[in-house]
């Protein structure tokens, strides 16, 4: 059985195509799958050239990418949903309720990872142990003294560089991630 990791930001041109990517190389070795939605997207845009650019860079073909606007089914149907913004988590919350307890700011989620136990006894759900481990871990972590620090900076308007640093982000937020699935195994 596969879960699957959701990428949210505001479009869905940027911030979550690139996490998409960046989530399917790093995490490629273990059952989970990646996929990315924005809140107020226009569906079926190709992904922003400069963030296109990135993505190929890092060995894919982003050609076939095509945005898609946020759903109350694509966050129940997933394992972990990880948002760009404190903003766009508030909206994944009022979307699917339900959600909740599994979605996070990317850089939250980082935080708590990198305090986080690993799990044991994941089965064939290691992602949703990695969530429920990390969840476990807010109780030893301090709440960041500036609430923006949650939140990842959005590239647009900015210039290739820009794209480039963003990415950067979002790999080493994923990367510990799939540390922790193989710590578990």
């Amino acid at each position: 059985m596969t879960d699957q990791v959701l990428f949210v930001c505001h479009a869905n041109l940027c911030r979550s195509p690139m996490a998409e990517y960046v989530a399917r190389r790093l995490l490629a070795a273990w059952p989970v799958s990646v996929a990315s939605a924005g809140t107020d997207a226009v569906a079926g845009r190709p992904m922003h050239p400069y963030a296109a650019f990135v993505v190929a860079s890092g060995g894919a073909d982003p050609t076939g990418f095509r945005s898609r606007r946020l759903s109350a089914g694509l966050l129940t149907g997933a394992a972990l949903v990880l948002t760009a913004t404190r903003r766009q988590r508030s909206v994944c919350a009022a979307l699917a309720p339900a959600a909740l307890p599994r979605t996070f700011t990317l850089r939250q989620f980082a935080r708590l990872v990198a305090v986080a136990d690993p799990p044991a006894g994941t089965g064939d759900r290691p992602l949703r142990a990695v969530v429920e481990a990390a969840a476990r871990g807010r109780a030893r972590l301090q709440p960041v003294p500036d609430s923006d620090s949650d939140d990842l900076p959005d590239p647009l308007g900015g210039t290739v560089l820009d794209f480039t640093r963003c990415a950067g982000e979002i790999e080493r937020a994923v990367a510990p991630i799939g540390t922790l699935i193989a710590a578990a195994g």
